[in-house]
């Protein structure tokens, strides 16, 4: 045990640790495009081969999906892990720590969420851009201009819309479209 660490703190920390390794959708640009970075990482940020953006604070950061996520963070115990995502909580780990939301319910909703998303990138044309979430708002954006209504389209919209409604409700994620500042 950490010293000065309780019983029930060990255990929360356990299942974040749990939660967050099973999940990583803040890591893999399902739930963002882009991380905030503050300007004493730009440096060490683009030493680890993050795609730097931006000069001003509120828009200085890193784009998603990230190059380090390969299934868990391969720079989690380094000193330039950047203090973002440190510090980020969505919702769902917020009611895990919380206790309002049990361990094993909170990974059957990242178990669904991530199904979601497999259903969803089979409707995503083909792109060069690998981020889930901008080929998504495209896709959409796209229906909505040339107004299709085959029934793919409605079975897509359907889920992207589910897809949208976990995010917010789960996830505390209020948009598809990252707002610079928001966050």
């Amino acid at each position: 045990m950490i010293p000065g660490m309780t019983k029930t703190e060990e255990t929360d920390e356990s299942q974040a640790s749990i939660l967050c390794r099973s999940c990583g959708l803040c890591c893999s640009g399902h739930l963002f495009s882009w991380a905030k970075l503050r300007s004493n990482e730009l440096t060490s940020a683009r030493g680890l081969g993050l795609n730097v953006f931006g000069s001003e604070p509120s828009q200085r950061g890193f784009s998603q999906p990230c190059p380090l996520w390969k299934g868990e963070c391969t720079v989690y115990t380094s000193p330039h892990y950047p203090h973002a995502c440190g510090t980020y909580k969505c919702k769902l780990l917020k009611e895990v720590l919380d206790e309002t939301i049990p361990l094993p319910n909170a990974l059957i909703v990242i178990k669904q969420t991530k199904e979601i998303i497999a259903e969803l990138e089979m409707f995503l044309p083909v792109s060069p851009n690998i981020s889930f979430r901008e080929r998504l708002v495209a896709h959409i954006e796209y229906l909505e201009d040339t107004a299709k209504q085959e029934n793919a389209d409605v079975d897509f919209q359907q889920r992207a819309n589910e897809l949208l409604t976990y995010y917010k409700n789960f996830f505390g994620v209020k948009d598809l479209v990252d707002k610079f500042g928001e966050r």
